[in-house]
């Protein structure tokens, strides 16, 4: 889709991340909206869907894909994903931001590979994703939410965090696997 879409962005986008308006359509009845169709240039060709329920103060991440593509929107609640361009031969490698996405504003985000991405969640949140590629551990990398190298412009600086994304290493560390995971193909 090729319309502006209006959620809060801070600081630099990477230069092929894509924010697209959906437009729910209200009556007396509730809403309609339309997440998804082949036709827009969302640049991911899903695979496979998944829904994700948040707490408030939940956040999820900061992880990358060597190689599948992200395609998301928050359906209740709201959310702040956070994002760094970790793709040296791009145009805005290094660019940093933070994207508001909300239910009350619907707004889908495409995040390519190589774009590592966190969300925290301000309320109790569902979000809709699909990938480009099945579900493989060895393209699920991610570094430390906070680590201050990612230069993403969080607003919160406590979240509740998973055991898992506690025990991710520094920004260095997942640097050093990205590379070796675009090597190996």
């Amino acid at each position: 889709m090729s319309v502006e879409a209006s959620a809060r962005v801070v600081g630099s986008l990477p230069h092929d991340l894509r924010l697209s308006p959906l437009v729910p359509h209200r009556d007396e009845r509730g809403t309609f909206l339309e997440l998804f169709r082949e036709e827009w240039e969302t640049g991911v060709h899903p695979v496979q869907w998944n829904a994700v329920d948040s707490e408030q103060g939940v956040l999820r991440g900061v992880h990358v894909h060597p190689r599948h593509d992200d395609y998301l929107t928050v359906v209740r609640g709201s959310a702040t994903v956070g994002l760094r361009d970790l793709r040296d031969d791009s145009p805005t490698a290094g660019a940093a931001a933070c994207v508001e996405l909300s239910a009350e504003d619907p707004t889908a985000i495409s995040i390519p590979h190589g774009v590592a991405h966190g969300f925290y969640f301000t309320l109790p949140s569902t979000h809709i994703y699909a990938v480009s590629s099945y579900w493989d551990p060895a393209d699920e990398l991610g570094c430390r939410w906070d680590d201050p190298g990612l230069e993403i412009p969080w607003t919160q600086r406590q979240a509740r965090i998973s055991q898992r994304d506690a025990g991710l290493p520094s920004l260095a560390v997942l640097l050093g696997e990205l590379r070796s995971a675009w090597e190996d193909g």
